[in-house]
């Protein structure tokens, strides 16, 4: 039997936490009813429908708990009653018409009047922090310290996304891996990192093999790569593949991540290799997660490496200009690297601590500064993207676009 008919809880949950949890859960033990209200300052850094969604994921398959949001701007002054009746007038909004409260959950000391105000019982819990010693304050403060107090959703809101891209035969792939090597190295929840593989790599894989299978059951000599047909299709498996891939490895891992390529970075590949980039492309990649930092490879200095999977050696001048073109027209934060392998590695571990300075995944910052061995360039991000303008790629449009057929890997590496 249920002690209370409906509970009550309010909080910032900014972010949600593992001590916000154990309030809910104490909550919906002891409730036959809970509704958890999410109140969020315009103010604040971490959107209301955020921090509602990561709170409804967890208690989803709790259908007594019913989680929503509410904006609230009327400032904190616990000894004023008119700022009291603000907040309670925007708690009882949320609720559904006609719907008391008997029992009001809180961690708080304010526990106490607000169950008063709601002529309910006062159930306050862990004031002290002792079962649970995180706080919301703390979380924003240092996320890393935090980490297994946050569950998937919220760690891959909070996660720092590096993302490594550049022209074919220049390095990305291997800066990638040891970038999440350094991380790992870091020990703590660094210990996570996750590194985020290409998914064109693992495509290229799959249509070869399934292009020689058929040639086998006909009988016919096995395609070579240059064979192969590529379309606005494999670009849309690219995006969904690589957004899904990206997802995973967030709510998996670490405060950082590394990733071997992005949605950004797809556009200019297919423009390369289809001729234009497809509006949804663009769509894709300028709806991703906020990125910590780029990180453009240069091809300067680099020898062309034929390992037989590429075509573009005499494109990548092109490539990273391309790429830097569209990285400046995103307002992303971003370095383009040089040099040898160790100091790539340097010269992005620190641009990428500086910028860890700031407790907030994607927070604007001014101009920075690094090493002599790699040429860096920031911008800011605190605004809407820009989609670049696609420019005349040197090969053949995409079926749907042109009517021809591009017959390379769009994403040999």
């Amino acid at each position: 039997m249920s002690l209370f008919r409906h509970a009550l809880v309010i909080g910032k949950f900014y972010p949600p936490h593992a001590g916000h949890h154990f309030l809910i859960r104490s909550a919906a033990d002891a409730a036959e009813h809970v509704t958890v209200v999410v109140m969020a300052a315009d103010s604040e850094t971490m959107p209301l429908d955020d921090r509602v969604d990561w709170i409804r994921e967890v208690w989803q398959a709790e259908a007594h708990v019913r989680v929503v949001g509410t904006v609230d701007n009327i400032p904190v002054d616990y000894e004023d009653p008119e700022i009291w009746d603000g907040h309670v007038a925007l708690m009882r909004a949320a609720l559904r018409p006609g719907e008391s409260v008997d029992a009001v959950f809180s961690s708080e000391d304010y526990g106490h009047e607000l169950a008063r105000r709601f002529d309910a019982a006062p159930v306050v819990l862990d004031v002290d922090r002792a079962t649970f010693p995180v706080s919301g304050t703390e979380v924003r403060a240092d996320p890393a310290a935090h980490w297994a107090d946050l569950e998937p959703a919220v760690r891959a809101g909070l996660t720092r996304r590096v993302v490594v891209l550049g022209a074919e035969s220049t390095g990305t792939t291997t800066l990638s891996r040891d970038l999440a090597h350094a991380m790992r190295l870091r020990g703590g929840a660094h210990a996570l990192t996750g590194w985020v593989a290409e998914y064109g790599r693992e495509l290229t894989a799959a249509k070869l093999a399934s292009a020689r299978g058929r040639a086998a059951l006909a009988g016919t000599a096995a395609p070579t790569m240059d064979q192969l047909d590529w379309g606005e299709r494999d670009f849309a498996l690219v995006r969904k593949r690589q957004a899904e891939a990206e997802e995973r490895a967030a709510r998996a891992g670490g405060p950082v991540l590394i990733c071997d390529t992005d949605l950004l970075a797809t556009a200019v590949w297919e423009e390369r290799y289809c001729g234009a980039t497809a509006p949804e492309t663009w769509t894709a990649a300028a709806g991703q997660a906020a990125r910590e930092l780029y990180v453009l490879t240069s091809h300067e200095g680099v020898a062309f490496e034929d390992d037989g999977l590429r075509d573009g050696e005499h494109l990548r001048e092109w490539m990273t200009g391309r790429f830097r073109e569209v990285l400046m027209a995103s307002g992303q934060r971003w370095i383009e690297v040089r040099g040898s392998r160790e100091e790539r590695v340097a010269a992005v571990m620190e641009a990428l601590f500086q910028g860890l300075g700031s407790a907030q995944p994607g927070a604007g910052r001014g101009p920075e500064t690094a090493g002599p061995v790699c040429a860096l360039l920031i911008l800011r991000r605190d605004g809407p993207a820009v989609l670049p303008q696609p420019l005349n790629a040197p090969t053949p449009g995409c079926p749907s676009r042109s009517g021809g057929a591009s017959r390379s890997d769009p994403r040999r590496r």
